[in-house]
């Protein structure tokens, strides 16, 4: 992480210039905001977030995955087969993305088609950058929350049709909810779907030991929990593919990802309220695997990457101390690497300062946050990742927009 105190960052046409100690000839026309005092960083990526479930969050978090799904997520999910549910839902979730440091979201919306698109047109509308998905699901779920597997298949393609151009800044990608959910046949004809429109994909893997003894009954074929995606070529390669959890990924899947360029989006805060465990992130960062964070909402009870990013400091000490020494916590600056470029590398030049990247931009308010003796900057921002609220943003652009 590089900390520059007292410097001017130069944004010219939604991109940055550059940080320099002056502002150089070439640019002297342009523009002066100042934020003296303030901190100012990039603005953050969620890799892995479920838009239905915002309403939820903070309820049954008390029950494992399989349960918590059954019990309150699919029923919930189900509701939004009613667009007038669904856009006053919807517009409650991205306002609170809108108010927060998250600029580039990557969303699961539901199996309901119309519902997805009111979803696409509320992150569109907060000025925010995101992929959002409709979900596959054809089987082991309530009757008035699965598809008929060629159904499914239709009104994925017409949702992406549709959509098609229709958003500046939100985008498709396909979404099989995890291999549980998913029969053969459907994600044969979500592979095909992906060939056709070269639409990226998201799903879940690896997040629950139950979930995995499950998806070895369901795929015997299968070598691994990864290699049930790759089949159908929904796993990397010439597919930009997220994968959330990865909890308990062998060494043979967490090759495979490393070969195939699959994005890890870490979720500490709902790995630990549905006790599915904790992550070796290290060990994706020693490998050389591409990581990101994800709240998980409303597996993780906030939409905050800010909490996010403590939060995987605080499990990776946990795992440390209790599970494995040989691999080192992270460190603050790690986890908001993860944070913002670690992520936003997903949505092309996002999460930095460097030339050309996107002015995707916070500037913060520590104004709640006191301190009685003078602190480094590098300080100042890991107090923030655990001290900073709903409200402690100043100001935030996306792609140089200033959205407040």
């Amino acid at each position: 992480m590089t900390v520059k105190k007292d410097h001017y960052l130069v944004v010219s046409a939604g991109t940055i210039q550059g940080v320099f100690p002056q502002v150089p000839a070439e640019f002297a026309g342009l523009e002066m905001l100042d934020y003296t005092g303030h901190l100012v960083i990039p603005g953050l990526t969620d890799l892995h977030i479920h838009g239905p479930q915002y309403v939820f969050r903070g309820l049954s978090m008390d029950r494992e995955l399989l349960d918590w799904l059954n019990f309150r997520t699919f029923p919930e999910e189900a509701k939004y087969r009613d667009p007038e549910y669904a856009r006053r839902a919807y517009r409650l979730f991205a306002q609170d993305l809108r108010q927060g440091g998250t600029v580039n979201a990557v969303v699961f919306g539901t199996i309901h088609k119309e519902g997805t698109r009111i979803l696409m047109e509320e992150l569109e509308a907060a000025g925010l950058r995101a992929y959002v998905g409709k979900v596959n699901m054809d089987r082991n779920s309530p009757d008035d929350y699965r598809e008929e597997t060629e159904d499914s298949a239709a009104d994925t393609r017409a949702w992406i049709q549709e959509t098609a151009g229709a958003f500046s800044q939100v985008k498709p990608i396909l979404t099989p909810r995890f291999l549980p959910t998913c029969s053969d046949r459907l994600m044969e004809l979500l592979g095909q779907l992906q060939r056709e429109f070269a639409l990226p994909v998201q799903s879940h893997l690896s997040e629950n030991q139950g979930e995995i003894a499950w998806v070895r009954e369901l795929c015997p074929q299968a070598d691994f929990y990864g290699d049930g995606y790759q089949r159908f070529g929904l796993f990397g390669g010439d597919v930009p593919t997220i994968m959330a959890h990865c909890v308990y990924s062998g060494e043979e899947e967490l090759l495979r990802m490393k070969e195939r360029g699959v994005y890890i989006a870490h979720c500490p805060q709902s790995n630990t309220n549905i006790a599915s465990g904790i992550a070796p992130v290290r060990r994706f960062l020693d490998m050389g695997i591409r990581v990101g964070l994800g709240s998980d909402v409303a597996g993780g009870h906030s939409a905050s990457i800010f909490r996010t990013m403590a939060e995987a400091v605080q499990v990776s000490k946990l795992r440390w101390r209790l599970v494995d020494q040989t691999l080192r916590p992270l460190t603050a600056a790690e986890a908001f690497y993860l944070g913002t470029e670690g992520g936003g590398s997903f949505f092309g030049r996002s999460g930095s300062f460097q030339k050309g990247y996107a002015a995707d931009i916070l500037v913060l308010d520590e104004s709640r946050m006191p301190y009685m003796e003078e602190l480094t900057v590098a300080e100042r921002l890991e107090r923030y990742l655990y001290l900073c609220g709903e409200k402690d943003i100043l100001h935030k652009f996306v792609g140089g927009r200033m959205l407040f």
